[in-house]
């Protein structure tokens, strides 16, 4: 959920959301989108079927706010080339005490 701040004229989340990735299923490029409701430690990572991380894309400190990242099957976030194969995974959401995954699809 947002809330509306009137100082700011900006919306500001009160909770913590992970929204499914766009588009999904993917070919090669999708955006992840969340929400943070208070200033916390965050993660973000992308898992394989097994569940054995691929790529953290956020692990760091965030401020109150609506977040996006894009998500590369054929570069890392480094900017190395890689060469996803097409299938399921998984990305995760660590927040505070927030925790949720959501599948992404590779076509």
């Amino acid at each position: 959920m947002l809330s509306k701040n009137s100082e700011m004229d900006d919306v500001i989340p009160f909770e913590f959301y992970l929204s499914q990735n766009y588009p999904n299923p993917f070919r090669d490029k999708t955006i992840i989108k969340y929400c943070i409701g208070y200033k916390t430690r965050v993660k973000l990572t992308i898992l394989d079927a097994k569940g054995e991380v691929i790529e953290t894309l956020v692990d760091e400190e965030k401020k109150p706010g609506t977040y996006e990242i894009e998500f590369s099957a054929s570069t890392c976030h480094s900017r190395e080339s890689r060469n996803l194969s097409e299938g399921n995974y998984f990305y995760r959401l660590e927040a505070g005490d927030y925790v949720s995954e959501k599948k992404i699809v590779l076509e």
